[in-house]
C-alpha cells in the first residue's frame, strides 16, 4: 500500500506545482508524478536541514507543502539546466 500512497501523493504534489508552474500541459500525468515524488524527496530533505531533525513523512497538508516546494525547487533546477521555461 506504500507504494500506491507515494504515487498518489506524488501526482497530486507534482500536479500542484505544475499549475504553480504554467508547465502542466507539457509535463503530462508521469511527468507529474516523478516530479512531486522528487519534490517530496528533496523537500524532506532540506526541511529537515533547516528544521535541524527529522520531518513527518506522513500524508497530511504538511507533507504536501513540503513537496511542492521541493518540486518547484525541482523543476527550477531542470529549466535552469535545459534551458527551459521557469517559473
Amino acid at each position: 500500500m506504500g507504494l500506491i500512497l507515494w504515487l498518489i501523493f506524488g501526482a497530486l504534489a507534482g500536479w500542484l506545482a505544475s499549475l504553480i508552474n504554467g508547465t502542466n500541459r507539457e509535463q503530462g500525468w508521469i511527468g507529474n508524478i516523478i516530479l512531486g515524488i522528487l519534490g517530496a524527496l528533496v523537500g524532506g530533505f532540506l526541511y529537515s536541514l533547516i528544521a535541524d531533525g527529522s520531518f513527518d513523512a506522513g500524508f497530511n497538508v504538511g507533507s504536501l507543502i513540503v513537496a511542492i516546494i521541493g518540486a518547484l525547487i525541482v523543476s527550477w533546477l531542470f529549466s535552469m539546466l535545459t534551458g527551459r521555461k521557469a517559473i
